[in-house]
């Protein structure tokens, strides 16, 4: 009963520290807001260069606003910013497939598919890719959603496949996060 009532104090202390910050944003501007957590364990090290993928399958559910899952990307950028990582030492690689291509559709192609004048996604990207990700869609999904280069936002790269841009890039060090 003491421990539990502990756990639950400690919790507390944490929530209460948290909502009293206010978010910040130190590698993707304005997305993706994280909180500082003092006396931590497992911190990266200073000046660590960090590589990883992010393979992002899971579509967005609310397409009248950004994916959470998109916007997860940028909270991952910023967490390890905030423990020291500079940009410069951070490796980011994005590979959308699968029902998540279609947050990375063009305005135009995003409206004839939902009906909302502007993909919400966009300015997250962007920001994405001013922070150095590198915003990857697989070739395979795009034939497969009948969707051509012209359709999606014009600073995407196309490989041939998710499943072999993430073999090529785990094998040269990359760790692999799927959303």
């Amino acid at each position: 009963m003491k421990n539990i009532f502990h756990t639950v104090v400690a919790i507390i202390l944490i929530s209460a520290t948290a909502q009293a910050q206010e978010a910040q944003f130190p590698i993707v501007k304005g997305y993706g807001g994280i909180y500082e957590i003092e006396n931590v364990v497992e911190e990266l090290e200073k000046g660590e260069k960090v590589k990883i993928i992010v393979e992002l399958v899971t579509g967005n559910e609310t397409p009248e606003k950004h994916s959470f899952w998109v916007n997860n990307i940028a909270r991952l950028m910023n967490l390890h910013g905030i423990e020291g990582v500079s940009p410069g030492d951070l490796s980011v690689k994005v590979i959308v497939h699968g029902p998540a291509v279609f947050d990375l559709l063009s305005d135009g192609n995003y409206f004839e598919k939902y009906r909302i004048p502007k993909n919400p996604n966009l300015p997250v990207w962007e920001a994405l890719s001013n922070a150095g990700a590198d915003i990857i869609i697989c070739g395979q999904s795009l034939i497969a959603r009948d969707l051509g280069r012209n359709e999606i936002w014009e600073y995407t790269q196309v490989a041939t496949s998710a499943l072999t841009t993430i073999t090529k890039n785990v094998a040269d060090g990359y760790v692999l996060i799927k959303f």
